[in-house]
């Protein structure tokens, strides 16, 4: 999808779109310290709106417009501060060793596009880092409720983590979350979770 499909989703979007956290961050980070993160295709900004109000310095990045402006929205009504930049995850460059955590939630891209952002994020991991990613499984597109229609762009933790070379694996997990509807039915939707760490010393 383009920037201005983005947009128009962000803009039509009904119910409005959900502010409180991914489940999974919130275990994910629960032992960090805060520092410094960066949330690549941030959407809206509930993820990293959420850091900042614990504390962290954030760098929220998405390509879409309206997306942006309502993470904007959401940060002045939680009082906290978070810089927001519009780029293309396809295109961005993050700083080099610059982040304690890197949040990558429901980006949904081919192999060969995914694995350059990984590289890409891996590297911005200052020593000790964390990458986070959080996606719509392979087995969601059978067996669960919602996300992307196409296998092209859905995939494994076991995937994800053979992608992230040079990182220690934490956890890659397959996770069950209950989602609602616009009916307020709920439904089963599976991810693929993937937490990994960059080596707190470059001799270890």
């Amino acid at each position: 999808m383009e920037a201005r499909d983005w947009d128009r989703k962000w803009r039509d979007e009904r119910p409005a779109p959900r502010t409180e956290p991914n489940r999974f961050l919130v275990t994910a980070v629960a032992d960090l310290a805060p520092g410094r993160a960066l949330d690549l295709a941030c959407g809206a900004g509930r993820n990293a709106v959420w850091l900042a109000e614990r504390g962290w310095q954030v760098t929220g990045v998405d390509f879409s417009e309206v997306a942006l402006e309502k993470a904007q929205e959401l940060a002045r009504a939680r009082g906290v501060e978070v810089e927001w930049v519009r780029a293309d995850a396809l295109d961005y460059e993050p700083e080099a060793g610059a982040f304690d955590l890197v949040v990558i939630a429901y980006l949904q891209l081919p192999a060969e596009e995914r694995r350059p952002v990984w590289r890409r994020t891996a590297a911005a991991l200052a020593p000790g880092g964390r990458l986070f990613v959080v996606a719509h499984h392979l087995d969601n597109l059978s067996d669960g409720w919602g996300g992307p229609k196409s296998p092209a762009v859905l995939f494994t933790p076991e995937e994800v983590a053979g992608e992230l070379s040079g990182l220690e694996i934490l956890r890659a997990e397959r996770a069950v979350r209950v989602a609602t509807d616009e009916e307020g039915a709920e439904h089963e939707a599976i991810d693929a979770v993937v937490l990994a760490r960059r080596s707190p010393s470059p001799n270890v």
